[in-house]
Parts: structure tokens; sequence; C-alpha cells
């Protein structure tokens, strides 16, 4: 379904805008990018991303309040993920458009440059 303007309230844009802020992120977003394919635990997240266990648990934080994450508990430890297959869709696409973009002007230059 495709949505326009009439079909989302203020509160839904207002949140849809928050969610695609905190994405804006450039650590949050690797942290996302980091849990769509599997559960990993924080401490884990940070050494993967080269950052502070602390500063991945703050951003954790807030992507859980959003929802585009979830925890678990395994014994003793938080295991974070993707929330549902809707985020991972929009970050898959999204991804995608980055890089059909990136393509078009690659090749855009190309043609500029053999004009």
């Amino acid at each position: 379904m495709t949505h326009t303007p009439d079909t989302l309230s203020d509160d839904q844009t207002a949140d849809l805008a928050e969610m695609f802020r905190l994405l804006g992120d450039p650590t949050r977003l690797r942290i996302v990018l980091t849990l769509l394919t599997e559960t990993v635990q924080v401490g884990e997240i940070a050494e993967r991303l080269s950052v502070s266990q602390s500063l991945v648990s703050h951003h954790l934080r807030l992507l859980r309040a959003a929802r585009l994450v979830r925890h678990e508990r395994k014994g003793r430890e938080m295991h974070y993920r993707i929330h549902d297959h809707h985020v991972s869709c929009v970050i898959d696409d999204m991804v995608a458009h980055v890089a059909e973009v990136r393509e078009a002007q690659h090749t855009a230059g190309q043609e500029a440059e053999t004009a």
C-alpha cells in the first residue's frame, strides 16, 4: 500500500519523521545495519563498530524506544536484533537505493568523460 499525506495522521507522520531522524545518526544506522542479519550483544556491537559500550547502550535505548530494535535476555546477557521485518525491509530498500544512485552517478560521470 502506498501512503499519501492524507492516509497518515499528524501523530503518525511525526512518529515516522522521528524514526528517520534516529536513523540519520551514523552510529545508530551502523548499529541497525549490524543487527540486520543476526542477534548481537552490546559488547560485540561496540567492538565491531569501534565505539564505547556505553555509547552503544545509549543508542540502543533510543532505538528500542522507537521499536526499531528489540532485546532478549540470554542468561546474564542482553542480545539485540531488528524489531521486525518492516524495519529490515526499509533498511534493505534504502541500501539498494543508495547503491542505484551511486551507480547512476558513476555511469553519468563516465559518459561525461567520454563526451
